[in-house]
């Protein structure tokens, strides 16, 4: 079973409750649950921590999606916890500071992480924040189970990439139409913020921008 689980809290440092963010007329999360939602897959999960839980809940609900809690800061069991719940044997990974995260790099990335039969997979080249990881449930289960440093715990896939020795990873190159790699379209600061209501206000169009609806808008507005 292949499920989406988009990772998400509210207590960013740098910029907390990021996720409540508006773009347009809605939130940024609901713009991840949007883009997200164009990904073939058999589920599509919140997977979020205790504290966040009663505000985003809501919002999952309302766009169809599940909803899972599990540890704040070990990451890597929350998903290993919620991928045990539900059944999941191939994780698409996505995070809620990337509304503008692609269905369409993702789908890609899915045939050649299930033909390659990878552990872990992600394009290399692709826009900062229109990319996903795809990970093999089996392969979190033995990164949990070996004692993962706590970098390791709280950022999930590092434990696979760091030991290719020991895991099939899969780290192509992004299509060519895709590939603008100084580009950033992640939320991490107030400026990252006001870039991304410009992009939004320029180019929205009542559906999910893809990557080859924005690249030349973001080779016109370098940062």
């Amino acid at each position: 079973m292949t499920s989406v689980f988009l990772q998400v809290r509210l207590d960013s440092s740098r910029l907390p409750g990021k996720a409540l963010a508006i773009l347009g007329d809605k939130t940024v999360v609901q713009c991840c649950f949007q883009a997200l939602s164009n990904i073939r897959a058999d589920r599509r999960i919140l997977v979020t921590e205790p504290g966040s839980i009663e505000i985003l809940g809501p919002l999952a609900e309302a766009a169809g999606w599940e909803s899972f809690v599990g540890s704040k800061n070990d990451v890597l069991d929350r998903f290993v916890q919620t991928a045990r719940a539900t059944g999941t044997t191939t994780i698409v990974r996505a995070t809620g500071d990337n509304p503008f995260v692609s269905a369409a790099l993702a789908n890609r990335l899915l045939d050649l992480h299930e033909s390659h039969q990878a552990d872990y997979s992600g394009f290399i080249g692709a826009p900062v924040g229109t990319g996903v990881e795809i990970l093999r449930a089996h392969a979190l289960e033995e990164a949990w189970a070996s004692h993962p440093d706590d970098y390791e715990r709280e950022h999930v896939s590092p434990f696979l990439y760091r030991r290719p020795d020991r895991f099939r990873i899969l780290r192509p190159d992004v299509p060519l139409e895709y590939q603008a790699a100084e580009a950033r379209v992640t939320l991490d600061t107030s400026e990252d913020l006001g870039y991304l209501r410009k992009l939004w206000a320029d180019l929205f169009c009542g559906r999910a921008l893809e990557v080859e609806d924005f690249i030349p808008w973001l080779k016109n507005h370098p940062r």
